[in-house]
């Protein structure tokens, strides 16, 4: 009998070892879609959509702004929706510029069926760019990326063709994502099962691992960039961040942002975002 209630305990825990990774990796890629509601009627904005490789058909707001100016183009973070991006997109068309925020598929209004971290978003983003280029007579555009919408920013064509870009706690590889957010919820033991969930990536999302490392893609950005990260995030850690700076070009900008975890920047520290966002994009726009 104790043989037996040993064998049943080491095959519970073998078993629950590789159920726990399947479950959760099953949550991480659910599709995040709501109803992001009416435009807001402080700001002179209007719904848009148009189609994208990723299959999905995005939805997005646009509003212009002065004819000499360039365009900014916002995007989202994971679990998230254009909303995010709405107080940026009010104070950058304040100044001027036109704005385009979308929802990536999946996400917000858009259809989707999996949280692919960058892989179809990417796709999504190339296609909202191209859409703003259309809509603005000063072809010079920026992009502002929060996490998931930096790393997608930098896996398509978007950082290539932009002026200067902006990228917020984005992550540079998947692997070191997968662990960092494993770590934090399982401890240091959960390291261990961050090769449960990249093996799941191919077969459940149709991307590999080595698709999914923005700071390999950072070098083909041939305008300016602006990394921005937080002291304390341990979702996507200062070292990591840095790491991601010393691989972009010339001319590049980083702030650390002092006390902030996986925050939002432009919430936490309010004007001086403001001020160092407007200052970037007035140089290099």
């Amino acid at each position: 009998m104790k043989h037996k209630a040993l064998f049943l305990c080491g095959f519970s825990i073998i078993l629950l070892f590789f159920i726990v990774p399947i479950l959760v990796g099953t949550l991480l890629s659910l599709p995040d879609q709501s109803d992001v509601g009416e435009p807001p009627n402080d700001i002179k904005i209007e719904k848009v959509s148009f189609p994208s490789k990723s299959g999905s058909y995005i939805s997005g707001w646009f509003a212009p702004g002065k004819e000499n100016m360039g365009g900014i183009l916002l995007l989202h973070g994971v679990r998230s929706n254009r909303l995010q991006m709405l107080s940026r997109a009010k104070f950058l068309n304040k100044h001027g510029y036109s704005v385009l925020l979308i929802d990536f598929q999946g996400h917000g209004e858009s259809q989707g069926k999996h949280i692919t971290f960058g892989y179809l978003e990417s796709m999504d983003a190339d296609a909202a760019f191209v859409f703003l280029e259309k809509k603005i007579s000063n072809r010079n555009i920026g992009v502002i990326g929060v996490s998931l919408g930096g790393a997608a920013a930098l896996l398509g064509q978007v950082a290539e063709k932009s002026n200067a870009v902006i990228l917020e706690s984005v992550y540079p590889t998947i692997e070191e994502a997968i662990k960092n957010r494993i770590t934090l919820r399982f401890g240091e033991t959960g390291k261990y099962l961050v090769p449960l969930f990249t093996l799941q990536l191919k077969p459940r999302l149709g991307v590999n691992p080595e698709q999914l490392r923005p700071i390999e893609q950072i070098t083909n950005a041939k305008g300016a960039i602006f990394i921005i990260c937080g002291s304390l995030d341990k979702n996507t850690t200062e070292t990591e961040s840095k790491r991601l700076f010393e691989k972009a070009n010339e001319p590049k900008q980083f702030w650390e942002v002092d006390g902030a975890a996986h925050v939002d920047f432009s919430t936490f520290v309010g004007d001086r975002y403001k001020t160092k966002v407007l200052s970037f994009f007035e140089h290099y726009l």
